[in-house]
């Protein structure tokens, strides 16, 4: 049978579908990813009526949406509802959360624990909500307006959206691609040549007709002029679906061929495997129960580099266009590598010892339903963490949390250099050790907003939101977003006047972890 992918979408207008209404809580939480939910967990907990506004159709993200791999750092530095996740997670499949089996998780097991925890918890979610408007007097926002024509109404707001759409729309500062290394003195900022991973291993030409730069370049390959090491531009990280495979014949579905399949291009990638290099599938990592985390590995593979540069600031419509980009990108890799006869008979057998997982995104195509935004706006606050923070030359008194990661950056462009192939953008480079993630830097500007923070799309420059853009970290902020937002209200302040002696005491009471 066909797969249908009539719901896998990243954005459809609602005409009508919905009746609108006007909704009134305490606290209104855009976005319904992890951060969204432990914000709404927390703020109900404190006795705050919470809803969540969710421009899509599930719960949870992208941990709900393939992320089964879960990256964390140093584990010990995961505290409150973060390490209850992870806990509950460990349980479910007979182990704790200290035995590594509660960061390999299926997409379903993550979402049927938000799901519990949102309905114990009492939090009204609202899908498909399209931010149209945000209502502000002042300082202050007083309501949201959705494309359907409903409202919400509350006293504090929480953007836990992957793309900031919340705090853009509210008018707080924010910034988009890579700041040059000048901008904070950094030194792993901006264009970045000369990473030893995720670069050609063999020297591929990128013509359309080989030698011939006037033929055009191959699909996947970008004219842009190479710039220098350090430079600032506007190119994120590359995105990728988190893609949920098994291995097990009696839940193993084919790989379908996406609408649009063009076979052509993958010329790249057929190239490269001519080359004798075969490492597109090597990041498949096992989880539970036959199933596996597919991320990217080495120069074409699942990131779709450069594809992704219009996502952060575009409109829905926009996005619905660079969505489906990606999922003809990556599915159709997956059909090209195991149907097509240019591809060796090794590379079709190897592939056809996996398929998608028939249990798993049952209503859309079998197909995670979150595309991977690694990194979309970024708020610039009057706090920005930087790489001197991650190599601990400079630390906050505020914590709300630690993070432990590495600066992590994948390849932000794919373009030409001597007439070959080359990847930029790569970085891996420890941090100096755990850092505490200080509240100023979810707290906007305080003459830009004053009832609104930021979790997800937090105050950081792109090298170092490469170390806290993970979801444990996103969790971690959610809940720390969330008791500064009651005690504000509680005192009756602006979040930029919480007096940071009460939210540590009530953070450390709750279980989160403030100091390495």
């Amino acid at each position: 049978m066909a797969a249908d992918f009539s719901k896998l979408y990243y954005y459809k207008p609602d005409h009508g579908e919905a009746m609108p209404e006007t909704v009134t809580a305490d606290l209104c939480v855009y976005g319904a990813t992890p951060a969204g939910i432990t914000a709404a967990v927390q703020a109900s907990r404190m006795g705050l009526a919470v809803v969540i506004a969710e421009a899509g159709d599930r719960l949870g993200g992208v941990t709900a949406s393939g992320l089964g791999k879960t990256d964390f750092g140093i584990k010990r530095t995961i505290g409150g509802l973060a390490r209850q996740f992870y806990r509950e997670i460990g349980r479910k499949y007979g182990g704790e959360e200290e035995d590594g089996a509660a960061f390999l998780l299926e997409p379903s097991a993550a979402e049927e624990i938000f799901g519990r925890w949102v309905d114990e918890a009492g939090v009204r979610v609202m899908y498909r909500q399209h931010l149209q408007q945000v209502m502000k007097v002042a300082d202050r926002i007083t309501g949201l307006r959705m494309e359907n024509g409903s409202v919400i109404r509350a006293a504090m707001f929480i953007d836990a959206t992957y793309e900031g759409d919340l705090m853009a729309r509210a008018g707080v500062s924010y910034t988009i691609g890579r700041e040059a290394n000048a901008v904070y003195k950094e030194s792993l900022n901006g264009i970045q040549f000369g990473s030893p991973n995720h670069r050609f291993n063999a020297w591929i030409d990128p013509y359309a007709v080989p030698g011939k730069p006037d033929s055009g370049l191959l699909p996947g390959v970008s004219d842009e002029a190479p710039g220098v090491q350090g430079q600032g531009d506007r190119s994120v990280q590359a995105y990728n679906f988190r893609i949920c495979l098994t291995n097990v014949p009696d839940n193993r579905l084919p790989f379908p061929e996406p609408p649009g399949y063009d076979p052509d291009r993958f010329e790249l990638l057929r190239r490269y495997l001519q080359a004798g290099v075969w490492e597109a599938m090597q990041l498949n990592l096992m989880l539970q129960n036959g199933k596996t985390d597919l991320n990217n590995r080495g120069a074409v593979s699942t990131d779709h580099i450069g594809a992704n540069h219009g996502w952060p600031g575009g409109d829905y419509a926009a996005r619905e266009i660079i969505f489906q980009d990606h999922v003809r990108y990556n599915m159709g890799m997956l059909y090209y590598l195991s149907y097509d006869e240019r591809v060796s008979a090794e590379i079709r057998q190897e592939m056809s010892q996996w398929g998608l997982p028939a249990d798993e995104f049952t209503g859309t195509a079998n197909w995670p339903h979150q595309l991977y935004i690694r990194e979309g706006r970024r708020m610039v606050s009057d706090l920005v963490i930087t790489e001197n923070h991650c190599r601990h030359y400079v630390s906050e008194p505020d914590s709300i949390g630690i993070a432990s990661y590495k600066m992590d950056s994948h390849n932000c462009r794919r373009i030409v250099l001597d007439g070959c192939c080359v990847n930029e953008g790569n970085v891996e480079t420890p941090t100096a050790g755990p850092y505490p993630i200080p509240y100023r830097a979810i707290v906007p500007r305080g003459d830009e907003c004053t009832n609104l923070l930021v979790p997800v799309c937090l105050s950081a420059s792109h090298i170092a939101y490469g170390s806290l853009r993970l979801e444990p970290v996103f969790l971690i902020l959610g809940q720390s977003a969330a008791a500064a937002a009651v005690l504000a209200l509680e005192k009756g302040t602006s979040v930029q006047e919480v007096e940071y002696g009460a939210l540590r005491d009530r953070l450390i009471a709750d279980g989160q972890l403030l100091h390495p």
